[in-house]
């Protein structure tokens, strides 16, 4: 008997087929912030070179979806954009989630150089993002740094929950 051959986790872009892993880790990482498949659908349509998967083989492991984005605003949860606003003066790291078996391997630092990467080439100067779930820690062992809030943002802050932070990182 031949032993089977199980591919190691690697970064690669995302692809329509990869949808619906990406909702299943989506839900296994953010219980408490569902957003439906047609939001990643949209999110891969609109801006594809900021939609990454971590894959072994045809098995989705995690993600990272990020795009162009007003500095200092945050996009509605669970809802369809229609448009990439003409204001874009950063690029907002919509989630970078991995599903608990592979995580402490470098894979999130591996996402975030890709995304980094993508920003960099767009001529982007500065990623943000909303961390939720207390993870404001692990962002910051990132480079990322909390951001002052103006009242708007802070009470659109609250619908992401308790502790939620703005948080931004130059590249």
């Amino acid at each position: 008997m031949v032993p089977s051959v199980i591919a190691a986790p690697a970064w690669r872009a995302m692809q329509a087929d990869d949808l619906d892993g990406v909702v299943a880790t989506a839900r296994a990482c953010f219980p408490d912030h569902f957003e439906a498949l047609a939001c990643f659908a949209e999110r891969l349509a609109l801006y594809p070179q900021g939609c990454l998967v971590l894959a072994a083989g045809t098995q989705v492991q995690g993600y990272c979806i990020g795009y162009p984005w007003p500095l200092g605003a945050i996009p509605p949860l669970d809802s369809l954009l229609g448009e990439l606003p003409d204001a874009r003066d950063a690029y907002y790291l919509h989630d970078l989630a991995l599903m608990p078996h592979v995580r402490g391997q470098g894979f999130a630092a591996q996402g975030l150089d890709r995304l980094t990467a993508v920003v960099r080439g767009a001529g982007g100067e500065v990623i943000a993002l909303v961390s939720v779930n207390e993870t404001a820690r692990f962002w910051d062992a990132l480079g990322f740094r909390a951001a002052g809030a103006s009242p708007a943002l802070v009470r659109k802050l609250q619908s992401y929950g308790e502790g939620a932070t703005y948080m931004t990182r130059a590249v």
